[in-house]
């Protein structure tokens, strides 16, 4: 081999690395340019046994619940919920005559806006995940006059601690200006440990989890008046601890984009005695088999995200 064909040789290899330098795009681009940063959705689809909510029952018989978001820069979302009833027994039973018969007909619509982002806190406390949203309740018109209102939320949560506490805090502005603190603690137990195909480098989230949690609710005089408890007939005139609920949820990760959940909850009104009685009537008005203050009650759903 002669000295011009080495330095041709020599020559096409360094062209060659240095187109491949090129476009092999840097740490910083990768961060940069990624899709799923500027633009994310969730779909999902769950079905609950009853319908729940501070611990009391709104709807005795099975939901449907599909949900959708739409996040924009990993900081804007948009989406919602609706409730739809799977049987007729929600609606003749508890809203009477004047609600009818509402099998497969939707219960509710909340139609959400929010910021929500996760802020690094350092080793010692992992990141932070804030999330503040408004929420427009639509409800399904009767001649028993039920209503809309709307919402604004706080949660915050620290899921990177063994106990992984979460926050959340909510204020109706429309309805009965009531206001509802809910703090859950838990921990998230892997079973099966995440994939080797896993697109994602940073992704740790295991393949099957399990959390159990327990969270304790809290409503001033305005949410607990609001929401119908009740002594006797009469409506109560104090604020308290409400719902203390144990739950354990089970999540298995299919793919990157695709999970299934379960879960199973027990709720009952342990700390007022009076809001306990409250909510025993409320959940009376379901029928004999409801006439107690606690509930159990689950659910599973599917998620789609991408």
């Amino acid at each position: 081999m002669n000295m011009k064909t080495i330095v041709s040789v020599a020559a096409a290899c360094g062209c060659i690395t240095f187109a491949t330098a090129a476009e092999e795009p840097t740490e910083a681009e990768k961060g940069e340019f990624k899709v799923e940063d500027i633009v994310s959705v969730e779909l999902g689809l769950n079905l609950d046994s009853r319908y729940m909510n501070y611990g009391v029952i709104d709807g005795k018989d099975p939901v449907l619940k599909p949900v959708g978001y739409l996040t924009l820069f990993d900081w804007v979302y948009v989406g919602g919920e609706m409730v739809f009833d799977v049987t007729k027994g929600n609606g003749k039973r508890a809203w009477g005559e004047g609600y009818g018969n509402r099998a497969g007909k939707y219960m509710l619509i909340d139609a959400t806006a929010g910021l929500a982002h996760k802020f690094d806190l350092g080793e010692s406390l992992g990141k932070l995940s804030v999330d503040f949203y408004y929420i427009y309740e639509y409800f399904q018109r009767h001649s028993l006059g039920m209503y809309d209102t709307q919402y604004l939320n706080l949660e915050l949560s620290l899921e990177d601690l063994w106990f992984e506490p979460k926050l959340w805090i909510e204020r109706d502005i429309m309805a009965d200006n009531g206001t509802y603190v809910n703090l859950e603690v838990g921990h998230t137990i892997p079973l099966i440990g995440r994939t080797e195909e896993s697109e994602s480098e940073d992704d740790d989230e295991p393949v099957l989890a399990f959390r159990p949690s327990v969270g304790q609710g809290f409503g001033n005089t305005q949410r607990v008046r609001g929401y119908d408890f009740t002594n006797n007939g009469n409506a109560l005139d104090h604020g308290g601890l409400m719902d203390t609920t144990i739950k354990g949820e089970l999540t298995w990760k299919v793919c990157d984009h695709l999970k299934l959940t379960a879960f199973l909850a027990y709720s009952d009104f342990w700390f007022d005695s009076n809001i306990r009685d409250g909510a025993r009537e409320r959940n009376a008005s379901w029928g004999k088999g409801c006439d107690h203050s606690w509930n159990f009650y689950g659910g599973v759903g599917v998620k789609v995200e991408f």
